[in-house]
Formats: structure tokens, sequence, C-alpha cells
């Protein structure tokens, strides 16, 4: 069945099974491969996108549930204001170690300053819950994130 999505601004087609999940959809189909699979169990936070800006993971939420709903990626959150603050920060603290998990913890980071631009500790431990990281980069991502919303200097 072909179902019909906006990605990152742009209207785009998927030619798949409604099953399929959007992670799946993301990286197979359109060739967006910043969305990473880790676990396949909404555990990790690798594969997290934006729906119409709320982070969701891509790898438990089928295609047929997008609906009308916008989709953002790694890839696209970066045109966003909050999405913008958020790489520049970081690269400026050099967050990533081995990479992997870092689009998911990006696109979370990234619903968090959207939703409340000036963040307290306990609710970016709170958003960024369920995102793991193999490499243990905890401290740098905090750190980013109050960099991002203006709360340190970097």
């Amino acid at each position: 069945m072909a179902f019909t999505l906006t990605v990152n601004g742009e209207t785009r087609t998927a030619d798949v099974d409604g099953d399929t999940p959007l992670l799946w959809v993301l990286r197979d189909t359109l060739g967006l491969v910043g969305a990473k699979f880790g676990c396949g169990a909404a555990l990790c936070g690798a594969c997290t996108v934006h729906l119409n800006g709320a982070p969701v993971r891509a790898c438990v939420t089928p295609v047929s549930r997008v609906g009308a709903r916008a989709v953002t990626t790694v890839e696209g959150v970066g045109k966003t204001p909050a999405g913008a603050k958020v790489q520049e920060a970081w690269k400026a603290i050099d967050v990533p170690q081995c990479g992997y998990c870092q689009a998911g913890q990006i696109m979370s980071a990234t619903a968090l300053l959207t939703a409340k631009p000036k963040p307290t500790d306990a609710e970016i431990e709170a958003a960024m819950n369920g995102n793991l990281c193999r490499c243990a980069t905890y401290l740098r991502v905090k750190k980013a994130i109050k960099a991002a919303s203006g709360q340190v200097e970097v």
C-alpha cells in the first residue's frame, strides 16, 4: 500500500505494508539513515524521531499510524530553532563518543527544549530517560542541553 508522508518538510511516498515500522520506511525506503536500530522494542531511544514535534520510537511505530502527522528526523531537525541550538551545542561540547545513540539523544533533547526552553536538571533527566548510551556520555548530554538552553557557557 502507498503511504504519503511529510518527512522533514517534504512529501514522500512509501509503498510498504501498513505494519512496517516507521524506522524501516525511513531507512530502507526513503534513505534517511540517521535514526538507528538499537533494540527493536522502544527501550534504547536510538530510533527516536518526531511526530508533530513529539518524540516517538520509530522501531515500534507502524507507518499506518503516522497519518497526516509531520515526521522529523535528525536529518531535518536542525532546521528548527531548538534543533539547531542542540546540534551546535553537541558539536561544541563534543558529546558523541561512538555516536551510535546520538541521533536519538538529539531528537529527545530537541523535543524537550521545544516544550521547556529552560529545563531543570530533573526535567532533563526525565526527558532523556530511555535514551541509552553505551559510552556513558550522559554528563556531556546534560551539559549540551544546558548549553543549548543558554543556562551554561560552552
